[in-house]
């Protein structure tokens, strides 16, 4: 991904896009990427795939593929049994208290001010978080203000603990505010809260990413879920 390998590229257009609908939806698309160090367009496929809502609420989107254009078969099985831990499966976790973040502080990061300039992907994180509780078709990109991310691993850190802002695996809770901008979405402005857990299981591309729909009782039992629509800033994270 983007934030292990240094690499920071830039989405430029479309060039293809094409659905298949099986019990998941997949969503096939190529793509030019600017290199801003050498002003170069790339040509990149990605494969994203949908695992819609579950019965606890807790949305699924992987990333299958990201790599250079090419015709060699793509590796799409998510290896559950791999590398990731049990730690970062089953259920989602709750919302985590001031008392476990003070009790455990090796497993812990409170994200620094810092920290959101050098990994802007943090931003993109709240921005699936919000469109995975929304059910209104947004018009523009929403302006989240993100007050709070604390990163949690099963791991200590070795060094220092911004360490697992490059963890492969972790969980993230992140506290952000949204203004009401766009006038589909009014009755969302106000503070919101957002468990994200991201694992991979080792594959080149590959990537999962489990949205908490509620972090509480936040839910109404009647909310439904809608797959995101605009994958730009998603494949904009993702790199070869």
């Amino acid at each position: 991904m983007r934030k292990q390998k240094g690499t920071k590229f830039k989405f430029e257009c479309w060039e293809k896009f094409s659905c298949d609908y099986t019990c998941e939806v997949c969503i096939y698309l190529t793509f030019q990427a600017r290199d801003p160090a050498s002003d170069s367009l790339i040509s990149f496929q990605t494969l994203f795939s949908d695992g819609g809502c579950g019965a606890d609420f807790t949305i699924e989107w992987r990333s299958l593929a990201c790599r250079l254009s090419s015709n060699e078969r793509l590796d799409d099985y998510w290896d559950k049994s791999g590398l990731i831990d049990e730690f970062y499966m089953g259920d989602m976790p709750k919302w985590l208290s001031d008392e476990a973040l003070a009790a455990d502080n090796k497993k812990f990061y409170v994200v620094q001010e810092p920290d959101f300039l050098e990994n802007d992907w943090l931003y993109l994180y709240s921005e699936i978080a919000f469109y995975a509780k929304t059910d209104c078709n947004l018009t523009t990109s929403p302006r989240l203000e993100v007050k709070k991310v604390v990163i949690e691993t099963k791991e200590e850190y070795m060094t220092e603990a911004r360490e697992k802002l490059k963890a492969e695996n972790a969980i993230f809770y992140i506290s952000y505010k949204y203004d009401g901008d766009d006038r589909s979405a009014t009755g969302l402005a106000g503070d919101h809260r957002a468990i994200v857990r991201k694992t991979m299981d080792g594959k080149p591309g590959h990537m999962c990413l489990e949205v908490a729909r509620r972090t509480e009782a936040l839910t109404s039992p009647g909310e439904t879920s809608t797959p995101i629509t605009d994958f730009t800033k998603f494949v904009e994270y993702l790199d070869c």
